[in-house]
């Protein structure tokens, strides 16, 4: 099981991200848009991840990932319970939706940094 901590530590790694407490969540942006927030309970973790493939991902695995709240459904996000993945799955996690909010250019630089 993954904690609140190794989602900070993973995101703190990424350039341009911060990290912001709203509405008693914690949540990772570039810029204006958030790409991981994590539920008041700290068991769930919403990421940016893309519309047309969330389906295919929550009904191969019920038990791991769910839909979004309805308010986000217009959003390209889905959810996961932090207690059905492991370290490795949520740096992959986080990667991928901090990718898809920055530049292609800054994910290649970090792609080359991180070796």
């Amino acid at each position: 099981m993954v904690t609140v901590d190794d989602v900070r530590r993973i995101a703190r790694e990424l350039p341009r991200t911060t990290e912001h407490l709203i509405h008693d969540q914690v949540k990772f942006r570039v810029g204006r848009i958030v790409y991981a927030a994590l539920s008041r309970d700290e068991t769930l973790m919403g990421f940016g991840f893309p519309r047309e493939e969330r389906e295919a991902l929550v009904a191969a695995n019920p038990d791991k990932f769910l839909m979004p709240l309805p308010s986000d459904m217009r959003y390209q996000w889905v959810r996961v319970r932090l207690a059905a993945i492991d370290e490795d799955e949520l740096r992959e996690l986080v990667v991928e939706a901090w990718r898809m909010c920055v530049p292609k250019f800054l994910y290649r630089e970090y792609l080359s940094s991180a070796g």
